[in-house]
């Protein structure tokens, strides 16, 4: 166990998602994996595989800049691909954030 814990951590968050959702599968080995990948992401397999990269980037990221960098940061990128800003708007005031958080998110993009 020592030795797949010393090669989990390197790997970091994308292992702990994947330990997590095989645990709830009730499958061992290689259809666990499986399951799990499927479980995952869209489009099966492949979109669990994508996601756990997805989640590494991010968690990446979240450590290095913040929360609130990396909201903003998606934020005003949506907004200069031209979604409006009502809509980025509306979509912060239903996430499950602190008043503060939205707040910043709205004049990020305001």
């Amino acid at each position: 166990m020592d030795e797949f814990v010393r090669k989990a951590a390197g790997i970091g968050l994308p292992v702990i998602v994947l330990l997590i959702t095989m645990s709830t599968t009730g499958l061992f080995g290689a259809a666990a994996i499986t399951a799990s990948l499927a479980l995952l992401g869209p489009g099966g397999m492949i979109g669990g595989i994508v996601l756990l990269g997805i989640v590494g980037v991010a968690g990446e990221m979240l450590t290095k800049f913040g929360l609130e960098a990396v909201l903003i940061a998606i934020y005003q990128e949506r907004q200069r691909k031209g979604e409006s800003a009502k809509y980025l708007l509306r979509e912060i005031s239903k996430l499950p954030l602190s008043g503060d958080l939205k707040r910043k998110l709205r004049d990020a993009i305001a």
